[in-house]
């Protein structure tokens, strides 16, 4: 009856932050256009999910996020919309595979990164005032760089295109990226799930929820 009702309330936490992706997801807080590609910071409750709730629930929300970014990229593409939309692809039936990859696959790598490391700090017995930023950080490089290296290895040509570049400089482009969007994004991520996480470590922890309710961290 207890593990019953500890399932229950594992699935309702984990719809309630997925709920929260969605709205993240379609407002100006969520998705950041800038001028090729649109920053996110859809990536923090798909972290913190992970935390709380395990890999499983960061993989499902991680999911939502990269089904959002989908979407997103379908009803209001930019210039690399083709990388995240398999409607907008401009290779056929291979570069829409492609962009299902790197829209969904690598944002569930996100939870799934960031779930199994908070389990290794858990083991390790690492203070959650260290283990949060890490693993903040992480999850949001993990987006980043699986995010960006597909598009290097899948679509170097058609990036290429996109900016007007020639083929050799997308390495460049992709690194300045990087760089520029997605070391500012894992900061700021590591301040935000050390922040909001402590809070709700405290609150899952008491109600016997998901990934806390045995953790040492």
């Amino acid at each position: 009856m207890k593990t019953k009702k500890q399932d229950t309330s594992w699935m309702v936490s984990v719809a309630l932050m997925a709920a929260i992706v969605i709205v993240l997801a379609n407002t100006p807080l969520g998705m950041i256009q800038l001028p090729i590609i649109k920053a996110t910071t859809v990536h923090i409750p798909v972290i913190l999910g992970a935390i709380l709730l395990g890999p499983a629930a960061g993989a499902i929300l991680g999911g939502v996020f990269g089904i959002c970014s989908l979407i997103s990229n379908t009803m209001a593409p930019t210039l690399l919309s083709f990388a995240f939309s398999p409607f907008m692809s401009t290779t056929g039936i291979p570069g829409a595979i492609k962009a299902v990859w790197i829209s969904v696959g690598c944002r569930i790598l996100i939870g799934v990164a960031a779930g199994w490391l908070w389990i290794l700090f858990s083991k390790l017995k690492v203070n959650s005032i260290i283990a949060l930023p890490i693993v903040g950080f992480a999850g949001a490089m993990v987006n980043t760089i699986t995010v960006m290296g597909s598009i290097y290895i899948l679509f170097a040509k058609q990036y290429a295109e996109a900016k007007d570049v020639a083929v050799s400089a997308v390495w460049g482009l992709v690194m300045g990226t990087v760089t520029a969007s997605g070391i500012p994004e894992a900061i700021a991520a590591a301040i935000l799930v050390l922040a909001i996480g402590k809070v709700l470590l405290g609150v899952f922890r008491k109600m016997n929820i998901g990934n806390v309710a045995k953790a040492n961290v």
